[in-house]
Protein backbone atom coordinates (compact mmCIF):
# COMPACT_ATOMS: atom_id res chain seq x y z
CA UNK A 1 0.00 0.00 0.00
CA UNK A 2 2.13 2.62 -1.15
CA UNK A 3 -0.35 5.65 -1.61
CA UNK A 4 -1.67 5.72 2.27
CA UNK A 5 -4.56 7.53 3.14
CA UNK A 6 -4.93 10.71 4.68
CA UNK A 7 -6.01 10.62 8.51
CA UNK A 8 -7.98 13.84 8.34
CA UNK A 9 -9.60 13.26 12.02
CA UNK A 10 -5.76 13.11 13.82
CA UNK A 11 -5.09 16.72 11.91
CA UNK A 12 -8.23 18.20 12.18
CA UNK A 13 -8.36 17.50 16.38
CA UNK A 14 -4.59 17.81 16.27
CA UNK A 15 -3.13 14.67 17.43
CA UNK A 16 -0.01 14.13 15.91
CA UNK A 17 3.12 12.43 16.77
CA UNK A 18 3.25 9.02 17.87
CA UNK A 19 -0.48 7.78 17.30
CA UNK A 20 -0.82 9.06 14.01
CA UNK A 21 2.43 7.08 13.23
CA UNK A 22 1.18 4.11 14.31
CA UNK A 23 -1.79 4.44 12.96
CA UNK A 24 -0.08 4.53 9.36
CA UNK A 25 2.22 2.11 10.27
CA UNK A 26 -0.96 -0.47 11.13
CA UNK A 27 -2.23 0.99 7.85
CA UNK A 28 0.84 -0.27 5.47
CA UNK A 29 0.26 -3.77 7.62
CA UNK A 30 -3.21 -4.19 8.08
CA UNK A 31 -5.60 -3.18 4.87
CA UNK A 32 -8.14 -4.38 6.86
CA UNK A 33 -8.19 -1.53 8.97
CA UNK A 34 -8.67 0.87 5.67
CA UNK A 35 -11.68 -1.36 5.00
CA UNK A 36 -13.56 -1.84 8.28
CA UNK A 37 -11.66 0.97 10.12
CA UNK A 38 -11.29 -1.42 13.14
CA UNK A 39 -9.60 -4.38 13.79
CA UNK A 40 -12.38 -6.81 13.58
CA UNK A 41 -11.87 -10.23 15.80
CA UNK A 42 -12.34 -12.83 12.37
CA UNK A 43 -9.24 -10.37 10.67
CA UNK A 44 -7.19 -11.18 13.74
CA UNK A 45 -8.00 -14.95 13.93
CA UNK A 46 -7.12 -14.97 10.04
CA UNK A 47 -3.59 -13.87 11.28
CA UNK A 48 -2.76 -16.23 14.11
CA UNK A 49 -4.53 -19.46 12.20
CA UNK A 50 -4.24 -21.13 8.79
CA UNK A 51 -8.14 -22.35 8.91
CA UNK A 52 -11.40 -20.64 10.08
CA UNK A 53 -11.92 -20.79 13.16
CA UNK A 54 -14.81 -19.83 15.27
CA UNK A 55 -15.70 -20.06 18.86
CA UNK A 56 -18.47 -22.23 20.76
CA UNK A 57 -20.11 -20.62 23.64
CA UNK A 58 -20.72 -23.13 26.60
CA UNK A 59 -22.62 -23.39 29.92
CA UNK A 60 -20.75 -25.29 32.26
CA UNK A 61 -23.53 -24.76 34.94
CA UNK A 62 -21.48 -22.16 37.18
CA UNK A 63 -23.26 -18.98 38.66
CA UNK A 64 -22.42 -15.60 40.20
CA UNK A 65 -20.85 -14.73 43.63
CA UNK A 66 -23.32 -11.06 43.41
CA UNK A 67 -26.42 -13.85 42.37
CA UNK A 68 -25.38 -16.78 45.34
CA UNK A 69 -25.36 -14.22 48.58
CA UNK A 70 -21.42 -14.11 48.69
CA UNK A 71 -21.28 -10.51 47.28
CA UNK A 72 -24.72 -9.82 46.35
CA UNK A 73 -28.43 -11.01 45.22
CA UNK A 74 -30.12 -10.79 42.54
CA UNK A 75 -27.24 -10.06 39.73
CA UNK A 76 -26.46 -7.23 37.52
CA UNK A 77 -29.51 -5.35 37.31
CA UNK A 78 -29.56 -5.47 33.18
CA UNK A 79 -28.12 -9.65 33.25
CA UNK A 80 -30.07 -12.74 32.49
CA UNK A 81 -28.14 -14.79 30.59
CA UNK A 82 -31.17 -16.92 28.70
CA UNK A 83 -31.29 -13.49 26.30
CA UNK A 84 -27.85 -14.23 25.15
CA UNK A 85 -26.71 -17.36 25.95
CA UNK A 86 -28.87 -19.69 24.13
CA UNK A 87 -27.38 -23.36 26.34
CA UNK A 88 -28.44 -21.54 29.57
CA UNK A 89 -32.28 -21.99 27.73
CA UNK A 90 -31.67 -25.63 27.54
CA UNK A 91 -32.00 -28.88 29.70
CA UNK A 92 -28.10 -29.25 30.87
CA UNK A 93 -25.91 -31.14 29.23
CA UNK A 94 -22.53 -31.97 29.11
CA UNK A 95 -19.84 -29.71 27.85
CA UNK A 96 -18.74 -32.11 25.12
CA UNK A 97 -22.26 -32.60 23.99
CA UNK A 98 -22.47 -28.94 23.41
CA UNK A 99 -19.16 -28.55 21.58
CA UNK A 100 -20.13 -31.29 19.16
CA UNK A 101 -23.63 -29.26 18.71
CA UNK A 102 -21.67 -26.46 17.89
CA UNK A 103 -19.35 -28.10 15.72
CA UNK A 104 -21.92 -28.68 13.50
CA UNK A 105 -23.60 -25.90 13.57
CA UNK A 106 -20.90 -23.56 12.69
CA UNK A 107 -19.51 -26.33 10.21
CA UNK A 108 -22.50 -25.94 8.34
CA UNK A 109 -23.26 -22.16 8.81
CA UNK A 110 -19.72 -21.13 8.27
CA UNK A 111 -17.30 -23.63 7.30
CA UNK A 112 -15.44 -23.59 10.34
CA UNK A 113 -12.94 -25.96 10.96
CA UNK A 114 -11.30 -25.75 14.22
CA UNK A 115 -12.99 -24.09 17.63
CA UNK A 116 -12.28 -21.80 20.53
CA UNK A 117 -14.27 -23.22 23.51
CA UNK A 118 -15.86 -20.40 24.99
CA UNK A 119 -16.94 -20.93 28.56
CA UNK A 120 -19.60 -17.81 28.12
CA UNK A 121 -22.63 -18.31 30.89
CA UNK A 122 -22.35 -16.83 33.75
CA UNK A 123 -18.47 -16.44 36.00
CA UNK A 124 -16.60 -19.11 34.80
CA UNK A 125 -13.53 -19.11 37.34
CA UNK A 126 -16.52 -19.28 40.07
CA UNK A 127 -15.83 -22.35 41.43
CA UNK A 128 -12.89 -24.93 42.91
CA UNK A 129 -9.25 -25.33 41.18
CA UNK A 130 -10.08 -28.79 40.51
CA UNK A 131 -14.16 -28.10 39.80
CA UNK A 132 -12.98 -25.53 36.68
CA UNK A 133 -9.55 -28.34 35.75
CA UNK A 134 -12.47 -30.70 35.10
CA UNK A 135 -14.65 -28.40 32.85
CA UNK A 136 -11.79 -26.75 30.95
CA UNK A 137 -9.95 -30.24 29.92
CA UNK A 138 -13.55 -31.85 29.08
CA UNK A 139 -13.80 -28.83 26.27
CA UNK A 140 -9.88 -29.18 25.43
CA UNK A 141 -10.30 -33.37 24.99
CA UNK A 142 -11.48 -32.74 21.42
CA UNK A 143 -9.45 -32.46 18.89
CA UNK A 144 -10.83 -29.80 16.84
CA UNK A 145 -10.54 -27.42 20.02
CA UNK A 146 -7.54 -25.17 19.42
CA UNK A 147 -8.41 -22.56 22.30
CA UNK A 148 -10.27 -21.75 25.26
CA UNK A 149 -11.57 -18.64 26.17
CA UNK A 150 -13.23 -17.71 29.52
CA UNK A 151 -15.87 -15.35 30.74
CA UNK A 152 -15.56 -14.55 33.75
CA UNK A 153 -15.33 -11.30 37.03
CA UNK A 154 -12.46 -9.59 38.16
CA UNK A 155 -13.26 -10.39 41.54
CA UNK A 156 -13.23 -14.73 40.92
CA UNK A 157 -10.00 -14.88 39.59
CA UNK A 158 -7.03 -16.09 42.44
CA UNK A 159 -3.72 -16.64 41.65
CA UNK A 160 -4.23 -20.19 41.37
CA UNK A 161 -6.82 -20.20 38.71
CA UNK A 162 -5.12 -17.88 36.67
CA UNK A 163 -2.22 -20.37 36.98
CA UNK A 164 -4.23 -23.01 36.08
CA UNK A 165 -5.35 -21.04 32.93
CA UNK A 166 -1.67 -20.15 32.37
CA UNK A 167 -0.84 -23.71 32.14
CA UNK A 168 -2.71 -24.20 28.45
CA UNK A 169 -1.10 -21.07 26.75
CA UNK A 170 1.92 -23.66 26.15
CA UNK A 171 -0.79 -25.64 23.77
CA UNK A 172 -3.75 -23.58 23.10
CA UNK A 173 -5.15 -19.97 22.36
CA UNK A 174 -6.11 -19.00 25.54
CA UNK A 175 -8.09 -15.58 26.31
CA UNK A 176 -9.41 -14.60 29.99
CA UNK A 177 -12.53 -11.65 29.39
CA UNK A 178 -13.03 -10.12 32.14
CA UNK A 179 -16.10 -8.08 32.52
CA UNK A 180 -15.33 -4.41 33.42
CA UNK A 181 -18.60 -2.80 32.15
CA UNK A 182 -17.12 1.14 33.19
CA UNK A 183 -14.54 1.85 35.34
CA UNK A 184 -16.67 4.43 37.22
CA UNK A 185 -17.64 3.04 40.80
CA UNK A 186 -21.02 5.14 41.35
CA UNK A 187 -22.11 2.92 38.28
CA UNK A 188 -20.90 -0.26 39.36
CA UNK A 189 -22.86 -0.07 42.27
CA UNK A 190 -25.88 1.45 40.27
CA UNK A 191 -26.04 -2.01 38.39
CA UNK A 192 -25.04 -4.35 41.20
CA UNK A 193 -21.58 -5.51 39.95
CA UNK A 194 -20.43 -6.44 43.57
CA UNK A 195 -16.80 -4.84 43.00
CA UNK A 196 -15.04 -2.10 42.21
CA UNK A 197 -12.60 -0.64 39.75
CA UNK A 198 -9.66 -1.26 42.01
CA UNK A 199 -10.52 -4.73 41.92
CA UNK A 200 -10.47 -4.74 38.32
CA UNK A 201 -7.18 -3.49 37.95
CA UNK A 202 -5.71 -5.55 40.12
CA UNK A 203 -7.01 -8.68 38.35
CA UNK A 204 -5.65 -7.04 35.27
CA UNK A 205 -2.49 -6.63 36.60
CA UNK A 206 -2.09 -10.18 37.77
CA UNK A 207 -3.17 -11.70 34.47
CA UNK A 208 -0.30 -9.90 32.77
CA UNK A 209 1.89 -11.48 34.63
CA UNK A 210 1.08 -14.53 32.53
CA UNK A 211 0.65 -15.67 29.04
CA UNK A 212 -3.27 -15.11 29.00
CA UNK A 213 -4.89 -12.60 26.52
CA UNK A 214 -6.92 -10.22 27.92
CA UNK A 215 -10.27 -9.28 26.61
CA UNK A 216 -12.90 -6.44 28.56
CA UNK A 217 -16.30 -5.90 28.00
CA UNK A 218 -17.80 -2.36 28.50
CA UNK A 219 -21.05 -1.24 28.08
CA UNK A 220 -22.37 1.93 26.44
CA UNK A 221 -25.36 3.71 27.57
CA UNK A 222 -25.61 2.64 31.11
CA UNK A 223 -27.66 4.81 33.44
CA UNK A 224 -26.46 8.20 34.98
CA UNK A 225 -23.57 8.35 32.49
CA UNK A 226 -22.29 10.84 29.62
CA UNK A 227 -20.45 10.50 27.13
CA UNK A 228 -17.72 11.92 28.67
CA UNK A 229 -17.68 9.07 31.37
CA UNK A 230 -17.98 6.41 28.79
CA UNK A 231 -15.11 8.61 26.98
CA UNK A 232 -13.03 8.12 30.48
CA UNK A 233 -13.80 4.43 30.48
CA UNK A 234 -12.49 3.80 26.82
CA UNK A 235 -9.29 6.24 27.50
CA UNK A 236 -8.47 4.12 30.56
CA UNK A 237 -9.38 0.57 28.55
CA UNK A 238 -6.70 2.02 25.81
CA UNK A 239 -3.86 2.50 28.38
CA UNK A 240 -4.70 -1.50 29.92
CA UNK A 241 -2.14 -3.03 28.10
CA UNK A 242 -5.16 -5.73 26.86
CA UNK A 243 -5.69 -7.51 24.01
CA UNK A 244 -9.39 -7.65 23.01
CA UNK A 245 -12.09 -5.88 23.78
CA UNK A 246 -16.02 -6.04 23.61
CA UNK A 247 -18.37 -3.21 23.50
CA UNK A 248 -22.48 -4.07 23.95
CA UNK A 249 -25.18 -1.05 23.94
CA UNK A 250 -27.31 -1.44 27.41
CA UNK A 251 -30.42 -2.86 26.23
CA UNK A 252 -33.57 -3.79 28.63
CA UNK A 253 -34.56 -7.88 28.83
CA UNK A 254 -37.54 -9.29 30.48
CA UNK A 255 -36.92 -10.35 33.58
CA UNK A 256 -34.72 -8.38 35.33
CA UNK A 257 -34.22 -5.94 37.44
CA UNK A 258 -33.69 -3.40 34.65
CA UNK A 259 -36.65 -4.05 33.32
CA UNK A 260 -38.52 -2.63 36.40
CA UNK A 261 -36.31 0.19 36.49
CA UNK A 262 -37.49 0.70 32.66
CA UNK A 263 -41.25 0.34 33.54
CA UNK A 264 -40.78 2.83 36.24
CA UNK A 265 -39.51 5.37 33.90
CA UNK A 266 -35.79 5.68 35.60
CA UNK A 267 -34.30 4.03 32.65
CA UNK A 268 -33.84 5.43 28.85
CA UNK A 269 -31.93 3.32 26.47
CA UNK A 270 -30.01 4.73 23.03
CA UNK A 271 -31.28 4.66 19.68
CA UNK A 272 -29.35 3.25 16.98
CA UNK A 273 -27.84 6.40 15.89
CA UNK A 274 -26.57 7.56 19.08
CA UNK A 275 -24.89 4.16 19.32
CA UNK A 276 -22.97 4.52 16.69
CA UNK A 277 -21.81 7.55 16.95
CA UNK A 278 -20.76 6.59 20.40
CA UNK A 279 -18.61 3.27 19.51
CA UNK A 280 -17.19 4.82 16.86
CA UNK A 281 -16.29 7.50 19.76
CA UNK A 282 -14.66 4.74 21.52
CA UNK A 283 -13.11 2.59 18.96
CA UNK A 284 -10.88 6.22 17.70
CA UNK A 285 -9.56 6.40 21.55
CA UNK A 286 -8.14 2.73 21.48
CA UNK A 287 -5.14 1.61 19.84
CA UNK A 288 -5.37 0.14 16.61
CA UNK A 289 -3.81 -3.29 17.89
CA UNK A 290 -6.49 -4.40 20.04
CA UNK A 291 -9.27 -6.51 18.45
CA UNK A 292 -12.62 -5.81 18.58
CA UNK A 293 -14.47 -9.00 19.62
CA UNK A 294 -18.11 -7.60 19.59
CA UNK A 295 -18.74 -3.99 18.38
CA UNK A 296 -23.00 -4.46 19.75
CA UNK A 297 -24.98 -6.61 22.23
CA UNK A 298 -27.47 -8.93 21.01
CA UNK A 299 -30.33 -11.23 22.62
CA UNK A 300 -31.67 -14.45 21.39
CA UNK A 301 -35.44 -15.44 21.59
CA UNK A 302 -38.37 -12.59 22.81
CA UNK A 303 -36.46 -11.30 25.38
CA UNK A 304 -35.62 -7.66 24.39
CA UNK A 305 -37.89 -4.54 25.76
CA UNK A 306 -35.66 -1.82 24.50
CA UNK A 307 -34.46 -0.77 22.15
CA UNK A 308 -35.78 -2.14 19.45
CA UNK A 309 -33.67 -1.34 16.33
CA UNK A 310 -34.69 -2.72 12.90
CA UNK A 311 -31.29 -3.43 11.96
CA UNK A 312 -29.37 -6.78 12.28
CA UNK A 313 -25.64 -6.70 13.93
CA UNK A 314 -24.10 -6.69 10.99
CA UNK A 315 -26.20 -3.41 9.45
CA UNK A 316 -25.21 -1.71 13.14
CA UNK A 317 -21.45 -2.78 12.45
CA UNK A 318 -21.41 -1.30 9.08
CA UNK A 319 -22.77 1.88 10.30
CA UNK A 320 -20.00 2.34 12.55
CA UNK A 321 -17.81 1.67 10.07
CA UNK A 322 -19.79 4.43 8.05
CA UNK A 323 -19.38 6.97 10.63
CA UNK A 324 -15.79 6.51 10.92
CA UNK A 325 -15.79 6.96 6.95
CA UNK A 326 -17.51 10.11 7.19
CA UNK A 327 -14.86 11.09 9.86
CA UNK A 328 -11.98 10.17 8.21
CA UNK A 329 -11.34 8.29 11.00
CA UNK A 330 -9.89 4.79 12.15
CA UNK A 331 -9.47 2.77 15.42
CA UNK A 332 -6.79 4.55 17.28
CA UNK A 333 -7.08 7.90 15.60
CA UNK A 334 -7.61 9.73 19.12
CA UNK A 335 -5.84 7.49 21.67
CA UNK A 336 -3.39 8.73 24.32
CA UNK A 337 0.05 7.21 23.22
CA UNK A 338 0.86 8.20 26.87
CA UNK A 339 -1.55 5.82 28.49
CA UNK A 340 -1.21 3.34 25.55
CA UNK A 341 1.67 1.29 26.39
CA UNK A 342 1.98 -2.69 27.19
CA UNK A 343 3.36 -2.79 30.46
CA UNK A 344 1.60 0.35 32.36
CA UNK A 345 1.00 0.38 36.15
CA UNK A 346 -2.75 0.42 36.60
CA UNK A 347 -2.59 2.02 39.71
CA UNK A 348 -1.98 5.14 37.75
CA UNK A 349 -5.02 5.01 35.94
CA UNK A 350 -7.07 4.18 39.03
CA UNK A 351 -5.08 7.38 40.62
CA UNK A 352 -5.97 9.60 37.50
CA UNK A 353 -9.46 8.40 36.70
CA UNK A 354 -12.23 10.81 37.77
CA UNK A 355 -15.00 9.68 40.27
CA UNK A 356 -18.14 9.63 38.61
CA UNK A 357 -20.75 11.87 40.68
CA UNK A 358 -24.29 9.96 41.60
CA UNK A 359 -27.21 10.91 39.26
Amino acid sequence: MEDLPFIPSLRRRGKRGGCEFMIRASLQQKPYLVKHRFFPFSEYLKEQFPYKVHKIPLHAGFTCPNRDGRVGVGGCTYCINESFSPNVKETHITIKEQIEKGKAFHKKRCGAEKFIAYFQSFTNTYADVETLRSCYEEALADKDIVGISIGTRPDCVTDDILSLIDSYTKKYHVWIEYGLQSIHDETLKRINRGHDYKIFLDAIDRTKKTCIRICVHVILGLHGETREDMMETADAVAGLGIHGVKLHHLYVAKNTALAEEYFRGKIQTLDMHAYIRLAADFLERIPPNITVQRLVGDTHGDFLISPIWKASKAEITAGITKELERRGSYQGALCNMAKSVVNNDSSEILAGSRRLQPA
